[in-house]
């Protein structure tokens, strides 16, 4: 009587997985059958915010879905990311990321969040430059006239970011450590009140991003030095890079990209990806990233993550030499 009890129980617990096995992979099978939800780490009406939008809509038209786009700004993008982190991992709930999931990670450990195993990465849409610009009032031509009064007259420059940990912050710490110099770092609750005060001549140098500094470069308003990336902008092909500019081995980029929880499943991953990679590749996101001076990225899920992880190791290393100063 024991051994059949027993073996009733085996026989009852095997239904009980084979049938929650059959569910989950039906429910894999036919996602998405509901609306998706991307989460932007920053409120609305932004840079950040305008693409996030543009790509939902166009995810929402391949998966035939609803793609509706929640900002949940603050703590400099780890709200939103911990609000991705802790969703359930059915391909419901995504994180419109940006490189400052990168830099902020890697100045401010979260509680919530590990952004190393809390996340699955899905697809990067595309990289940029961010833009070394100063003030004209600085009385600078070239990044050679920086540096030498940098070196000449050390703190008596200050630059000027969205905030401790945002990737303005850090670039410009990297610019100090491998350039060797001593600029002071001036944050802002965002790069709107940062702007203004560079063009009012209260800091003098600003590492922004395209969005940001667009319109007032090409108004003149501001002095653009050099961009940030291994290669030349397109948008300016003869500014030259902070590399050839006299800091070899810089090289930054700003990047938007799709993570998940943890533990996706892997058919919704692949979909995902593959169609991000085909949204990318068609006119109204391809033309949105080149108007900011940003190049397409077509990759798999596996390039999105080592990039991610490249980046996580490189400022964990840039903020453990600002610790050290």
């Amino acid at each position: 009587m024991k051994k059949i009890t027993t073996l009733r129980k085996l026989l009852a617990s095997l239904f009980v997985v084979t049938t929650a096995t059959t569910v989950h992979a039906e429910a894999v099978q036919t996602w998405p059958r509901q609306p998706i939800t991307i989460v932007v780490p920053f409120a609305a009406g932004g840079g950040t915010d305008s693409i996030a939008r543009e790509f939902a809509l166009e995810l929402g038209k391949e998966l035939g879905q609803a793609v509706v786009v929640e900002n949940r700004g603050g703590g400099g993008g780890s709200i939103g990311a911990s609000r991705v982190a802790q969703a359930k991992p059915d391909g419901y709930t995504l994180l419109f990321a940006t490189s400052t999931f990168a830099t902020n990670s890697a100045w401010e450990k979260s509680t919530a969040y590990d952004p190393k195993t809390s996340f699955t990465p899905i697809a990067l849409l595309g990289t940029g430059p961010l833009m070394l610009v100063a003030n004209k009032e600085l009385g600078v031509k070239t990044t050679a006239d920086l540096l030498k009064k940098a070196k000449d007259e050390p703190n008596s420059i200050n630059y000027c970011s969205a905030g401790p940990g945002s990737i303005n912050h850090l670039s410009g710490a990297l610019f100090q450590q491998l350039g060797k110099v001593d600029i002071t770092h001036v944050p802002y609750r965002g790069s709107g009140p940062a702007t203004l005060d560079l063009l009012a001549g209260r800091v003098q140098i600003f590492f922004s991003t395209m969005p940001t500094m667009l319109e007032n470069v090409k108004a003149d308003k501001v002095l653009l030095l050099a961009v940030t990336t291994k290669e030349r902008s397109s948008l300016f092909p003869n500014v030259a890079t902070l590399d050839e500019a006299g800091i070899p081995g810089f090289d930054i980029s700003t990047w938007w990209g799709v993570l998940g929880p943890a533990n996706m499943p892997a058919s919704i991953v692949e979909k995902l990806n593959a169609v991000t990679n085909k949204i990318t590749g068609e006119q109204l996101v391809r033309n949105r990233l080149a108007s900011e001076g940003a190049t397409v990225f077509k990759g798999s899920p596996g390039d999105f993550e080592q990039k991610l992880f490249d980046e996580l190791a490189m400022w964990e290393k840039v903020v453990g030499a600002i610790e050290q100063r």
